[in-house]
């Protein structure tokens, strides 16, 4: 009986298999030059609104006030070119170098405490707990507006009737003035703004914390490293251009205070509280001098465009530690 030999089958190639010729390869179809201009419409359609937004309400803005810092203009009679002599007012205006230092204060405080406590919360956070409750009640803060929460802590901190002033007389201490008081005011209002914000800031942070991979601290766990020792080899170095991006965002932000100090000491007491921005409002909608309003406000611009290039440079935040 004899068995019929099969020969194995031929392998074909990979053109022939699919269908191909030999020796013929795939070719993308590329899109014509119709559907591209199709696509760059559609593109462009999805773009205006925030484009529109941004021309209408940030650039037009920003150009028109540059242009106003060289004028005289109080809205009753038309802009009158002058050059650079609200920026030679402005070198010697004793109010504007105070109303700046007074502003740094405020700027070093907030950031400072706001900085580590934000640091403190995001750490504790992603080493103890992932619980999303917790996380909503330190935001819970920030979801009141500036207005609101500067009116509470009026409430609550009046020296009369204040509730935080009544505990403190309740613990045998001499009621203090918190807003009414040159010593007091301008801390107290930097830790307003700290309670409102920091639970925004402590995600930021969170976030960031999320990305650092927890093989690292498994792995410093198994040598003997304490919390303390990871922190500050393992956490810090990771997070920091998470942190740099946040620093430069709340001080931006810290530059330009305006409600807390308009609802709770509107200046006060004796300019102790009169910040960059306040001094600027008053000037452009209590006295009517725009041009001069505006000069202020593109020197701020600059000051914080300096700040922002220096923290960039100084923290690194466009690279990172991680492999």
């Amino acid at each position: 009986m004899t068995i019929a030999s099969s020969s194995p089958p031929s392998r074909l190639p990979l053109g022939d298999a699919t269908g191909a010729g030999t020796g013929t390869k795939s070719r993308t179809r590329r899109p014509t030059p119709r559907e591209n201009q199709g696509d760059g419409r559609l593109a462009a359609a999805f773009i205006a609104p925030a484009m529109l937004g941004y021309v209408v309400f940030l650039l037009w803005p920003t150009l028109r006030g540059i242009y106003l810092s060289f004028t005289r203009f109080n809205l009753l009679t038309p802009a009158e070119w002058v050059g650079l002599d609200n920026y030679v007012r402005m070198v010697h205006d004793p109010i504007f170098w105070d109303s700046l230092a007074v502003t740094v204060e405020y700027v070093l405080i907030n950031i400072g405490v706001q900085t580590v406590a934000a640091l403190a919360i995001a750490v504790l956070l992603h080493r103890l707990t992932q619980s999303a409750l917790l996380r909503g009640i330190v935001l819970t803060p920030y979801l009141m507006s500036n207005v609101v929460a500067g009116l509470v802590w009026l409430w609550i901190l009046d020296t009369q009737l204040g509730i935080g002033n009544e505990i403190i007389s309740a613990l045998g201490v001499d009621r203090i003035a918190f807003l009414n008081d040159e010593t007091w005011a301008i801390p107290t209002i930097a830790l307003i703004n700290v309670w409102r914000h920091v639970g925004y800031t402590a995600l930021l942070l969170f976030a960031g914390l999320q990305a650092i991979p927890g093989d690292m601290y498994e792995a410093a766990k198994v040598d003997g490293a304490s919390e303390w020792r990871m922190f500050w080899r393992i956490t810090m170095p990771l997070l920091r251009p998470v942190l740099a991006v946040v620093l430069i965002m709340t001080v931006i932000g810290s530059f330009q205070v305006f409600d807390t100090v308009a609802v709770t000491t509107a200046g006060g007491p004796a300019n102790a509280t009169n910040v960059l921005q306040y001094y600027i409002y008053g000037s452009a909608f209590g006295r009517f001098q725009f041009g001069y309003a505006s000069a202020m406000s593109v020197a701020l611009l600059v000051v914080l465009s300096a700040i922002t290039v220096l923290q960039y440079r100084l923290t690194r935040a466009g690279q990172t530690d991680l492999g």
